[in-house]
């Protein structure tokens, strides 16, 4: 085996501080290969697995915290492979993925935090938001007509107010969460313009692939700027010390992995969890099943 021993990713790197402001442009897409190749990025991966696999497990026993993973970033930015290998050795019973596209008619009826929190993690378990209430204040400031759309009363249409709202009640539903034992890790795949081309094109390309692809991606590729600063405001409003938003660097899909795998594992550890406690009277009672099974 490669000795992965001198390899050290820190979760602490990505994550956004608090109360300044993000200039994205000066966050990096890219950051030096941790591994040196294809075969010893394979084997960390797999040890990162391993450990979640293990953490998940004790989650699940322990039943006193639900964890909450929400996947942010621009089309093409990876959001989808992120999930597939760094969740691929967790049990299934213990994890649900969520993909929030357009709201139906029926979640429209509601408020724009609805549709998510019917989906909100069990505790023992984790949740995946691939996007999330989130594109309420990203997608939806970009394009203020699906604002205009909602059916919302007019004097709470105010462009000018909106947004803040909207960061307070996100912000305040994250704080309720927290004091009721659900931790929440909000990642955004930091994408740059270039690479988002390059990875279009090989969904043109690559027949496999061309399912990926449609008009709409090219169309919201023109709006690149004003997502931009819609992500720099929603970071700045949003980020906390009990639920903190992560930049990760996207244009290396394998170096995004490791670090989004070593957050969700610094996460997990951050828990005081632990197997629950075996009582006098259900000692005696397993003993007693022993001594059934063994006659």
């Amino acid at each position: 085996m490669t000795d992965k021993s001198n390899i050290q990713i820190s979760s602490k790197d990505f994550r956004v501080p608090q109360d300044k402001r993000v200039d994205l442009s000066k966050w990096p897409t890219t950051v030096q290969p941790y591994c040196k190749s294809n075969k010893q990025y394979k084997e960390l991966l797999h040890q990162h697995m391993e450990k979640l696999s293990a953490l998940q497990q004790l989650h699940y026993a322990s039943h006193r915290y639900a964890l909450l993973l929400i996947f942010q970033g621009m089309d093409g930015a990876g959001k989808d492979g992120a999930i597939r290998h760094v969740m691929s050795g967790v049990n299934p019973e213990g994890c649900e993925v969520f993909s929030f596209k357009q709201p139906s008619a029926e979640e429209l009826e509601h408020d724009f935090l609805w549709r998510t929190t019917c989906r909100l993690p069990e505790r023992g378990r984790i949740g995946i938001f691939n996007r999330s209430y989130y594109e309420e204040v990203l997608v939806v400031r970009v394009h203020p007509e699906i604002l205009r759309s909602q059916g919302l009363p007019g004097e709470l249409c105010d462009e000018k107010d909106i947004w803040k709202q909207r960061y307070g009640s996100i912000v305040d539903l994250e704080k309720h969460l927290h004091r009721n034992g659900t931790r929440i890790a909000k990642i955004f795949l930091h994408l740059s313009h270039d690479e988002q081309r390059k990875r279009f094109l090989a969904r043109i390309d690559e027949p496999d692939k061309n399912w990926k692809f449609s008009t709409s991606d090219i169309h919201e590729r023109k709006y690149w700027k004003q997502y931009m600063k819609a992500y720099e405001d929603c970071f700045h409003a949003t980020s906390t010390r009990h639920a903190p938003w992560y930049i990760v660097p996207a244009d290396d899909k394998e170096n995004a992995r490791l670090i989004v795998s070593q957050i969700v594992l610094d996460t997990l550890e951050g828990l005081k969890m632990a197997n629950p406690k075996i009582t006098a009277k259900r000692r005696l009672e397993l003993q007693a099943i022993e001594k059934l099974l063994t006659k």
